[in-house]
């Protein structure tokens, strides 16, 4: 897959030193993947959801640093394409303005 961009992981992990981690990880393993459903990507992340924007996306969240962190990505499937949209901590995610 090809993950657009790492910029939004650097800024998020300048901040939050203990995400940086986690986050090169996931960029490596989404990097090298060849995801073709939500299913696929469950097999490698089993915690990873499809939720719906109000624009009518189905993003898929991802758990990051053991659920203390989530990165939210629209995954293009049949384009081999991963735009990462946000990426929060747990309390920003629940208050839920990301989906708008």
């Amino acid at each position: 897959m090809r993950v657009i961009s790492i910029r939004l992981l650097r800024r998020f992990w300048e901040g939050h030193a203990d995400a940086e981690g986690p986050l090169k990880a996931w960029y490596r393993t989404a990097g090298k993947a060849e995801w073709k459903s939500l299913q696929e990507v469950r097999g490698t992340y089993s915690a990873a959801d499809g939720v719906p924007n109000r624009c009518g996306e189905t993003l898929t969240v991802f758990n990051i640093g053991g659920n203390k962190y989530r990165l939210i990505a629209r995954i293009r499937y049949e384009w081999r394409l991963i735009n990462i949209r946000w990426v929060l901590t747990h309390r920003e995610y629940e208050q839920g303005k990301w989906k708008e």
